[in-house]
C-alpha cells in the first residue's frame, strides 16, 4: 500500500515555516515507510483546488484508498503519526 502524505504550503505563510520541522522528523524517523509531497499553492493551484485546500498549512494524508485524514492548520506530530498508522504506513 503506498501512502503519501500531502503538504499543502505557501513561502509566505508563518504557520507552514511551523509545521516544516515537526514534517521533517516525522520523515527522519519514518521516511521508508510513506511518502511526502510537498505541494505550493501558488504554484499548483489545481491541485489545490481539487483537494479543496482553502487553508495553510493542510495536511492530507492518502492511500490507495483515498484520503484517510485531513488536516488544517499546524499539526502536531502525534496526530500526523495516528493519521499515517491509520492509513497503513
Amino acid at each position: 500500500m503506498t501512502v503519501t502524505l500531502k503538504d499543502f504550503y505557501a513561502d509566505w505563510c508563518g504557520p507552514c515555516k511551523t509545521q516544516d520541522p515537526i514534517l521533517e522528523e516525522i520523515e527522519d524517523d519514518r521516511g521508508d515507510s510513506f511518502e511526502i509531497e510537498k505541494i505550493n499553492v501558488d504554484e499548483e493551484q489545481d491541485v489545490a483546488n481539487e483537494y479543496q485546500v482553502r487553508s495553510l498549512p493542510t495536511l492530507i494524508v492518502e492511500n490507495d484508498d483515498g484520503i484517510v485524514e485531513r488536516f488544517v492548520g499546524v499539526t502536531q506530530r502525534d496526530d500526523i503519526e495516528s493519521a499515517l498508522d491509520q492509513a497503513g504506513a
